[in-house]
């Protein structure tokens, strides 16, 4: 049971960047899967969150319109394109299966390492 995320690196303000988590030990579709950020000396954040389906989705309003969340299903995966990506979201990033869409519970195990993003200016 675990969460592996990648997909994260340092990247020039305007740039792009996509992340990857992969889910197992557990049936992927049953549960709707979201992405949590924790920068240096702040609490971690919810950023966005998607339905089982995928039919149904929900940002952080710093993240709307930037930030794209997918998932495939017979991946196991889920992914985060980030857009025009700013200095202020510069943190870790963090999977994790979600209740609501926005609430993390805690079914693929800990929180995983997590992938480093860093955005300069």
């Amino acid at each position: 049971v675990q969460l592996q995320a990648s997909g994260g690196g340092l990247v020039q303000a305007g740039g792009s960047l996509r992340l990857s988590c992969a889910a197992s030990g557990r049936t992927f579709s049953n549960y709707g899967m979201g992405w949590f950020r924790q920068a240096p000396g702040k609490e971690r954040e919810f950023v966005a969150g998607i339905s089982r389906s995928g039919a149904s989705t929900y940002y952080l309003v710093s993240v709307k319109g930037r930030f794209t969340l997918s998932r495939d299903n017979a991946k196991n995966t889920v992914y985060l394109q980030m857009n025009s990506l700013k200095p202020e979201d510069t943190a870790v990033y963090y999977c994790s299966a979600v209740d609501g869409l926005t609430v993390p519970i805690e079914i693929f195990g800990s929180w995983g390492q997590g992938t480093q993003v860093t955005v300069s200016s």
